[in-house]
């Protein structure tokens, strides 16, 4: 299982607006931006550290649907083969906020379906005429705060986060509201997507659901419900982001 997420180490210098919460709106008791059409298939990265590329497109293609309507696959392999100067290593790990920063710069990211996944570091092919969307920047949540966290999942769509799964326990998850009081918030090494939350009817357990990218035979058909409300368990609000479109 590989993981590749990499905190910039000029960190201050990526610098995001700051979410600011949706006023006088009642947030539901669940959300899911899959039944909602904004998230594309499992995707599976295979022998490369590029998890941050994944859940950076992910991030992107939720907020060009809620802008368009369309529901693009968008280029990792793209990201891993053009992003270096922002500080990417490509399957050497990664910052879905430098990824967000290099799209924006780049004015655009190319689709996946002119741009395939190779799960090895290339050179970089973009082409401008085959860009599947863009980004104007991005927004930063609040470090560590699952309150703000709900707040963007609920009223903005699928949000970049990035948490701690250097664990047997996530590595080895097949089902269930996965809660792992071993994982460390503060000890970052995999991208993910936060694609809604809810709660389980049989434990009363509150979670969120997060997109993988270790394809479909890993948790629930690649997906895995993180415990929520259960003090940022595995770091799950340390670093959410996602882009402006």
């Amino acid at each position: 299982m590989y993981l590749g997420f990499k905190p910039s180490f000029n960190r201050e210098n990526v610098v995001g607006a700051t979410f600011i919460s949706p006023h006088g709106v009642e947030l539901p008791p669940s959300k899911d931006w899959r039944e909602l059409g904004a998230v594309t298939p499992i995707k599976d990265q295979g022998q490369c550290g590029s998890c941050w590329a994944f859940s950076a497109t992910g991030s992107l293609e939720g907020q060009h649907f809620r802008k368009t309507g369309e529901l693009v696959s968008l280029s990792e392999q793209d990201l891993v083969d053009c992003s270096l100067k922002y500080d990417n290593y490509g399957c050497d790990g990664g910052f879905m906020n430098n990824a967000f920063l290099y799209v924006k710069e780049n004015k655009g990211i190319d689709t996946e379906e002119t741009y395939p996944y190779e799960g090895q570091d290339g050179t970089c092919r973009f082409n401008a005429s085959n860009i599947g969307a863009t980004d104007t920047g991005f927004v930063d949540i609040q470090e560590g705060d699952e309150d703000k966290l709900k707040e963007a999942v609920a009223t903005i769509g699928p949000v970049s986060v990035g948490i701690d799964a250097f664990t047997q326990s996530f590595m080895t998850y097949s089902e269930g509201v996965y809660y792992e009081p071993l994982c460390i918030p503060y000890l970052l090494n995999h991208g993910v997507l936060a694609v809604g939350y809810g709660t389980d009817e049989k434990t009363g357990m509150d979670y969120w659901i997060v997109k993988n990218s270790w394809g479909t035979t890993w948790g629930e058909k690649g997906y895995i419900r993180m415990a929520r409300n259960k003090d940022n368990n595995c770091g799950i609000a340390s670093q959410a982001s996602y882009p402006l479109v």
